[in-house]
């Protein structure tokens, strides 16, 4: 029970019924003045606002949205009274509302909002057009015409002669409207909590006293006589209840849809929630807010607009039975409800039964308001319904043409034909989008530059072939397309083109809006860093237009055009990654010391950024050891670069499978020292030798070395996932175990190894299959592949553990710093590159 007491009293309870309160006094005035603008009965307005806040607010799918007298088809209705006379309307109401239970039944709810906004503005700027004209005839103390024609013609005579009762109360009514929202202070801030319609009515009705002016009636209330038979051509019958169907459910979608981002974005919530975390933190739970002050957080669910149309319909249902106006979700008064604090659908049913209240019982009171004060209110409504803030959207977006049809349309037509002149304009205009397209050829220093404006289609293709004719041939060209969309049949005259010139020497770059390459067929090449340079298209030779003094380079065509691809696409995504480092200096964590093959991408295969590896490469990534000899010194000198100076953590020497240094060795004629001979470093090399051969004597221990394997049976080396395919395969594997004993005899090596500050490493990499192996710790010499998610699991371990790279083996190789800021992904781990060790 005291749950109960607690949510009936509770704070969102009481924010609830004051904004209901809010509203009603909003709906009442504004509820009559839309009756007296449509020409029903002014109970009729009172009917729809208890019956929009009631079964709307009750089964509609946007909880804060109020709903009434739908201010969107106050022309529609006002033209169905007149000619099909009230109780036909009102049936034409409930079929209306009919309608829009079987729309929202189906869920077609998405599709209405599908409509141009430049459409459903102009619309309703149209309408309001329409109502402001025809109220103003009230304001000056006469009656309107059903055509906006004859009202605007008929205006000149009605303002030299205005009724002066019913001016100066339209008048005042007008005023406050207008002043009441900046009222200054502190003064002006509580004062505006009061409804700026109700304070213009109470007013134009407190002067009015004593004036002969027409006033509000409401006849006794009675249960309404049943809508009578629609009469009249079937078509127009059928027109009508579409257009009231459309007209409602676009202006309570969207009123809906901004109900919604005004609940969102609302201010108005955030200061009783401070308050409320005050008093939570004050009392010491700030982590436990109490059930009320839980209930005082807004209903943030999603509009469901399949719900909320069901709900309209089943609103108007209502209200045409009983005699009420075609109801619709209205953004006055829905965001009067979420600025005023409301926080579930309680504020507007609450709304609802005060406006059946005050109806029965304040019936007196309503009737002294002068009919001026609410055609004054409605035509301020129908002004504010032109709004500049969307005029100057639909500018923007070029769719004024759009708005200006519709709302010209509307106003000379009706609502129904507008729109349709509307939709009409809307599809032209995006014909003539995709349509028009605008190709100029312009010529700058020996580069010819294509320039396509527009949206690229099979329409345009005859234009852009001619343009693309008159081009000579081998000249260096830039195609840049403007629009944002091309067909295929486009693509294909343009891809053709391209191909051609190039086969005939020409130079071709086709780019988008922001400069970069458009995107190529399937069947074509894919640029990509590591796409060798034959089947590469953008790193073709370089037109002669771009090269230094026009020089030609013999050979190095594709060089220079590989370079060119790198300033072009590259260069600005490091330049920032590489200003850093030349502002620093390099600091990178491994010595990666590999084959000078062409296959072997180090930066590819261990995913390194700039910065990160400091690589050696020769041929048979051997590693001479101290005394080798004079022409040995330019790895001992790196190997001590590294080590003593970058104080690097981690050495890493890489095989490959196919290497021609060790197939050299395996086909030399020269004898391997056997195992009492003097190593490599002490060897004399023959002055007759060439600088290959004397280079690879480094390399023969490797090669005796698996010739003991093969006589002791001792020290073989493996695959952990297949045996070795052959000799050469086998040589390569034992030459990286070798080299690394070979790094051990440098002694700035060992020491930094027996302190416990560097490890080393050996890998090997297989071409053929994309495949890396990593030697295990222990002495097996056994390489392990390396999985896909090494990586990964490696920055887990050692994330969990806190612990670094194990000497072993173990932990992640290659942990690239400058690849966490150029890449996002690659790595698979936040810090470690591709190889992860086991």
């Amino acid at each position: 029970m005291s749950q109960l007491l607690n949510r009936i009293g509770g704070v969102s309870c009481r924010r609830d019924l004051s904004a209901s309160i809010v509203v009603f006094l909003i709906a009442i005035p504004l509820s009559l003045g839309i009756a007296l603008a449509t020409g029903a009965p002014l109970q009729a307005g009172l009917v729809s606002a208890v019956m929009g806040g009631i079964v709307a607010g009750l089964l509609g799918g946007a909880p804060l949205q109020v709903s009434g007298a739908a201010t969107g088809l106050v022309v529609v209705t006002a033209d169905l009274v007149q000619r099909y006379g009230w109780r036909t309307t009102c049936a034409i109401t409930v079929l209306a509302g009919a309608a829009q239970l079987a729309l929202g039944a189906l869920r077609v709810a998405r599709a209405t909002l599908a409509i141009s906004p430049a459409i459903v503005h102009g619309m309703l700027a149209g309408i309001g057009v329409v109502i402001a004209v025809g109220q103003l005839h009230v304001v000056l103390g006469d009656s309107p015409d059903s055509s906006v024609i004859d009202n605007i013609a008929a205006l000149p005579t009605e303002l030299s002669h205005p009724h002066p009762a019913a001016l100066l109360v339209g008048a005042i009514t007008v005023g406050v409207l207008a002043v009441w929202p900046w009222l200054p202070g502190r003064a002006g801030r509580i004062a505006r909590a009061v409804p700026a319609a109700l304070v213009a009515v109470v007013a134009a009705t407190t002067v009015s006293a004593g004036m002969s002016l027409p006033r509000v009636d409401l006849p006794s209330w009675e249960f309404p006589a049943l809508p009578g038979l629609p009469e009249g051509p079937v078509l127009g019958l059928v027109a009508a209840v579409l257009t009231v169907t459309l007209v409602a459910s676009m202006e309570s979608l969207l009123s809906a849809v901004a109900v919604d981002r005004l609940q969102t974005a609302s201010p108005g919530q955030r200061p009783a929630n401070r308050r409320a975390e005050d008093r939570r933190r004050e009392d010491g739970r700030a982590e436990n807010p109490s059930a009320e002050e839980r209930g005082a957080v807004p209903d943030k669910r999603p509009v469901r607009l399949d719900r909320e149309l069901f709900g309209q319909g089943a609103a108007n249902l209502v209200s045409g039975l009983l005699g009420g106006l075609p109801i619709a979700g209205g953004a006055i008064r829905g965001s009067a409800n979420v600025r005023a604090g409301a926080v579930t659908r309680r504020s507007t049913v609450l709304h609802g039964a005060w406006v059946a209240l005050c109806a029965g019982l304040l019936a007196g009171v309503l009737e002294l308001i002068p009919l001026a004060a609410l055609a004054a209110l409605v035509m301020v409504v129908g002004v504010k319904m032109v709004s500049f803030a969307h005029i100057k959207n639909v500018q923007r977006n070029r769719e004024f043409p759009v708005y200006a049809a519709t709302l010209g349309g509307v106003v000379l037509l009706g609502v129904l034909q507008g729109v349709a002149v509307g939709i009409v304009v809307a599809v032209f205009t995006a014909l003539r989008r995709l349509t028009h397209t605008r190709i100029t050829v312009v010529e700058e220093a020996g580069l010819h530059r294509v320039r396509v404006s527009g949206q690229l289609t099979f329409l345009a293709v005859p234009r852009l072939s001619r343009a693309l004719a008159q081009l000579p041939a081998g000249a260096s060209v830039v195609v840049e397309l403007g629009g944002w969309f091309m067909d295929h049949a486009a693509y294909d005259a343009l891809q053709s083109w391209a191909e051609g010139h190039r086969a005939h020497g020409g130079w071709v770059r086709l780019g988008g809006r922001s400069g970069r390459p458009i995107a190529e067929p399937a069947s074509a090449h894919a640029c990509r860093p590591w796409t060798p340079w034959r089947n590469h298209h953008c790193t073709r030779p370089a037109p002669a237009a771009v090269r230094s003094g026009g020089e030609q380079l013999p050979g190095g065509e594709q060089l220079l055009g590989g370079v060119s691809a790198f300033q072009r696409n590259t260069a600005p995504l490091v330049r920032e990654e590489l200003a850093r480092l030349a502002r620093e200096g390099q600091r990178p964590t491994q010595l990666f010391l590999t084959c000078a093959d062409s296959r072997l991408v180090t930066s590819m295969i261990t995913s390194s950024g700039p910065g990160d590896l400091f690589t050696v490469r020769n041929v048979g990534n051997l590693v001479p050891p101290p005394g080798g000899g004079p022409a040995c010194d330019s790895v001992g000198a790196a190997i001590e670069y590294a080590v003593e100076v970058l104080k690097v953590g981690s050495i890493t020497v890489c095989g490959h499978s196919g290497c021609g240094a060790m197939q050299a060795l395996l086909g030399s004629a020269v004898p391997a020292p056997s195992a009492g001979e003097a190593p490599s470093g002490g060897e004399t090399p023959s002055a007759t030798q060439t600088p290959l051969a004397r280079w690879l004597r480094h390399g023969r221990p490797s090669l005796a070395r698996m010739e003991r394997i093969g006589r002791l049976g001792r020290g073989e080396v493996a695959l952990g996932n297949r045996p070795v395919a052959d000799e050469l395969e086998r040589l390569a594997l034992v030459n990286v175990v070798q080299q690394l004993d070979h790094l051990m005899s440098h002694g700035c090596v060992a020491r930094r190894v027996a302190e416990g500050a560097l490890v080393l490493h050996g890998m090997y990499f297989h071409v053929g299959e994309a495949q890396a192996y990593v030697l295990e710790s222990g002495g097996s010499g056994r390489f392990s592949a390396v999985r896909p998610d090494h990586g990964a699991t490696a920055a887990a371990a050692c994330a969990s553990s806190g612990a670094s790279a194990d000497t072993g083996g173990a932990g992640g190789m290659f942990q690239s710093r400058a690849e966490d800021r150029l890449r996002s992904g690659t790595g698979g781990g936040s810090r470690s590159g591709a190889l992860g060790l086991m």
